[in-house]
């Protein structure tokens, strides 16, 4: 214990070292009055006496080093010490020390409010036990069908025959989207319901933080009517009261008891409020070709998913071979859930972090000029030190303690500016975000932004410190105090840095350009609608409130009563947005075609309308009507189809007139009544515009949006068609409310934030490293007085001047440009993913980008150049 309380002493001695250096020396003086004093006794005089005092302590500095090294540890009282003195150094230099911290700190904020991002939605584990054996399994369509997708959802006979075959998992669940309309307490809203299965939670291992959750039994009709709310839900609406449990919440206009609440970091699925059983009556159960499920699972400890697609694999060609006219050509996917759900932003998310990379390293490169410029006056102070004899190591320990304490006062900035930007980012992110909640600077970013800032001082150090000690200490004393040489070497080392931050901003730069170019491109795009004053909501109608004939009476007066409204130019309903990539996809049998089964039938998206749709979002009627209010139900079913539709069954003839049949809706043929212009249904970027449009009266689904043309404003009509709503059922929920501008908008929102995080890091890179170019050449300028004096002396014209400084500054310019292209053409494939309607090698890009990077280094060539033409030879020979 007493040799612990020793090494611990000695590792504090130097952070307190002011008050035991005082001892010391206290100490040393009373033993040296001491010595004194006996040698006076001795017969000494009092010179000789304190003359032989000295020489037995053996000097006081000598005596203070000994007892100091006893007392700690050496190498860090050199490090504490040190860093004292870059503290000093730094403060006395606050243009520099602001300017240094400033760099940094824009270059570690990116990165820290980058890798929060990345680190909560790639990195952490999904909060739930045991995450990593927790699995989604999707069904694989038949390619012919479902060019291109690699992921289907599931129907539900299908998952009970996985369930009841498989032996990989330990658990499998199924689970739906539902409607949730709350009502009775206060303003009605419509929330996210997920319809689960009895062993949902018992595969998440999620434990509520009241009451319980949803199992075995719970899907008994009988005891059905029980909800669990997510955690904000039960928040904002019902004020966290703890004893809410057991109490009755309206949902669909019927009682539902909440059993329990479910913490928000457990919520799963992502966008869901409340969850509700799943009960399946044998009907549901027995259904194949519909598919509108997803499965979760949990894997057995001696399992893998490797073994789970082999077996999965293994029962689909069973089910295949049995019921080859729905599950032909369907197969399984095993993928780990948290894969899964990142797998949409994973690329984007990394693409940036590469960005903010970038940016440090430039960020670095400029501080290592900085610290090389500063350098300059310091050439006779670091002589001095090696003249006394200091060792080079000890010098390049100074210098390097100098550039960490910088990188470390610039995370400190850092942090301080990711704090800030991190809600920003998130919420440009919006709903494509997963996992959006749990993005904070925790310990782990907090671990991520030392271990940066330490490699950022490290990086950034080692270049001056190298170069600073490399020097001939002799000639650097004969020089005057604060100049220096024209060092060759140290002209090479600053135009390489130039040239590396040259190289970096280019490759962001194209980056930035590509999505800039894919943004017009998308754009462009034609929607194929309208979107110009158009305004939609959500109107959700619970199919245990409202049966099919009194949705179709609540979507008749709804529709009466908004399109008399003012300022109401049309309305009408339709079940999915364009551009929504959502919907329904169903198989298409062509009447007179040879028979095939539904599994092999064209998939395409049907969506449902109300008469007047055409009108209120500006689509084409290319042939034949439009539907009108007596296509209804039990009136001949009918269906309009794409242009693009028509072509594919009905190539160089009409289709009006012939017949199709919808397998999933009935088995009743439908008379194409009408073709329509090609609308974008899978959003911008998708090719295929192959739609059907089934009359909403003879559907009649639960979900519908109401979509409002008006005379100006959008937004200003929306009271009034919310309050036409309501004046027929004051409980029903209207929710999402937005123009058709937005709703497009939000379809390209990856895309276009990629593309502003980008361009900001881009521009970024491009200021540092026109301030590198900067710095280098008023370097150059400095330390060239001499020789440009002498030059205008013997006549040179200071056009000479400026074209020699400027040629100077191109050079690592010109050379970073052409780095800077080839790693932009070598890392282009990382952007394939987000880019639309151009390539990665875009040649227009890399030659605008190109040219404005040799533009920015001409600008900032130019005042360097400026001032070398103010040199007055005469007093430039002077001074030398």
């Amino acid at each position: 214990m007493r040799r612990l309380r020793g090494w611990i002493r000695r590792a504090v001695a130097p952070i307190a070292g002011g008050r035991s250096d005082a001892d010391i020396d206290a100490e040393l003086r009373s033993h040296l009055e001491l010595h004194t004093d006996d040698n006076i006794r001795a017969g000494m005089t009092p010179d000789e006496a304190r003359r032989r005092a000295w020489i037995a302590l053996g000097g006081v500095e000598r005596s203070r080093d000994a007892y100091r090294d006893q007392r700690g540890f050496p190498m860090l009282d050199a490090i504490v010490r040190d860093i004292r003195h870059a503290a000093r150094a730094l403060v006395k230099s606050p243009g520099f020390t602001t300017t240094a911290i400033a760099i940094l700190g824009l270059g570690i904020g990116a990165n820290a409010a980058i890798f929060s991002v990345v680190n909560a939605v790639v990195l952490r584990p999904l909060p739930f036990p045991d995450a990593s054996r927790l699995v989604r399994v999707w069904h694989t369509p038949p390619r012919e069908q479902f060019p291109g997708v690699t992921r289907f959802s599931v129907s539900p006979a299908n998952y009970l025959d996985w369930q009841a075959e498989s032996t990989a998992f330990e658990h499998m669940a199924v689970y739906g989207y539902r409607e949730a309309n709350l009502t009775g307490r206060g303003e009605p809203d419509a929330l996210q319901g997920a319809g689960v299965s009895s062993e949902f939670f018992e595969v998440l291992r999620a434990a509520p933080i009241l009451g319980r959750v949803l199992g075995p039994g719970d899907e008994d009709p009988v005891r059905s009517h029980v909800v669990v709310l997510g955690e904000h839900i039960w928040r904002t609406r019902f004020g966290a009261d703890p004893s809410f449990v057991g109490q009755a919440v309206t949902l669909n206009g019927e009682p539902y008891t909440v059993v329990g609440v479910l913490a928000d970091r457990m919520r799963f699925p992502l966008r869901a409020d409340v969850w509700l059983p799943l009960a399946w009556n044998a009907e549901e159960r027995a259904v194949r070709g519909n598919h509108n499920y997803l499965v979760v699972a949990r894997l057995k400890a001696t399992a893998d998913v490797r073994q789970a697609n082999a077996e999965l694999a293994t029962i689909s060609q069973r089910l295949e071979r049995q019921y080859p006219a729905d599950d032909k050509g369907w197969g399984a996917i095993v993928l780990p859930l948290q894969q899964d759900i990142v797998s949409d932003v994973r690329v984007g998310l990394l693409v940036l972090l590469g960005a903010v990379a970038c940016v440090l390293l430039i960020a670095c490169a400029n501080l290592a000029n900085l610290l090389l410029a500063r350098g300059l006056g310091r050439s006779r102070e670091i002589a001095i030190r090696a003249a006394v004899g200091a060792s080079r190591a000890r010098i390049v320990q100074q210098l390097l303690v100098e550039s960490s304490l910088l990188a470390a006062s610039g995370a400190a900035v850092g942090l301080a500016a990711a704090a800030w930007s991190i809600g920003l980012i998130t919420k440009s992110f919006g709903a494509t975000l997963p996992r959006a909640s749990e993005v904070a600077l925790d310990g782990r970013v907090l671990l991520y932004t030392c271990i940066v800032a330490i490699v950022t001082g490290l990086l950034a150090g080692v270049a001056p410190a190298w170069r600073m000690t490399r020097g001939d200490a002799g000639e650097a004393l004969k020089q005057g105090m604060g100049r220096g040489g024209s060092h060759a070497g140290e002209r090479r080392v600053r135009n390489v840095l130039v040239t590396a931050e040259v190289a970096l901003a280019l490759i962001l730069l194209v980056g930035a350009g590509l999505l800039i170019r894919t943004l017009a491109q998308l754009r462009a795009v034609n929607p194929g609608i309208d979107p110009h004053h158009v305004v939609t909501m959500g109107v959700v109608l619970s199919r245990a409130e409202y049966d099919k004939p009194q949705r179709a009476q609540f979507s008749d007066e709804m529709l009466r009563r908004v399109r008399a409204l003012p300022g109401v130019e049309a309305a009408a309903t339709i079940d999915s947005l364009p551009v929504d990539d959502g919907g329904s996809m169903q198989p298409v049998a062509i009447e007179g075609d040879a028979p095939r089964p539904l599994s092999e039938q064209p998939e395409m998206a049907v969506r449902a309308i109300t008469p007047g749709y055409l009108d209120t979002v500006r689509m084409r009627l290319r042939d034949g009507r439009d539907f009108t209010d007596a296509d209804r139900d039990g009136r001949p079913p009918v269906v309009l189809v794409s242009a693009s539709t028509a072509h594919r069954f009905w190539p160089g003839r009409s289709p009006v007139g012939q017949r199709l049949v919808l397998g999933l809706l009935d088995s009743q043929p439908r008379e194409v009544v009408g073709v329509v212009s090609d609308v974008k249904v899978h959003g911008l970027q998708s090719t295929d515009t192959q739609t059907i449009y089934v009359p909403y009266a003879q559907v009649r689904q639960g979900y519908e949006t109401l979509v409002v043309r008006s005379a100006g404003d959008p937004m200003g009509v929306v009271p009034a068609v919310v309050g036409a709503i309501r004046s027929i059922n004051p409980g029903q929920p209207v929710v999402d409310i937005a123009t058709m501008d937005s709703v497009i908008g939000e379809s390209i929102a990856q895309q276009r934030f990629a593309m502003r995080l980008l361009s900001a890091f881009a521009s970024l890179a491009l200021l540092l490293g026109a301030i590198g170019i900067y710095g280098v050449l008023s370097y150059g300028v400095r330390q060239r007085i001499t020789e440009i004096g002498i030059r205008m002396a013997l006549g040179a014209r200071a056009l000479d001047v400026v074209r020699m400084v400027i040629v100077e500054g191109l050079k690592p310019t010109i050379v970073g440009v052409a780095i800077g292209v080839a790693g932009a053409l070598a890392l282009g494939q990382a952007l394939s993913s987000l880019v639309f309607g151009v390539t990665p090698r875009d040649a227009a890009t890399f030659v605008v980008v190109s040219m404005v990077v040799l533009g920015v280094g001409l600008v900032a060539s130019i005042v360097p150049a400026y001032r070398a033409t103010r040199v007055d030879p005469l007093l430039a020979l002077r001074a030398d």
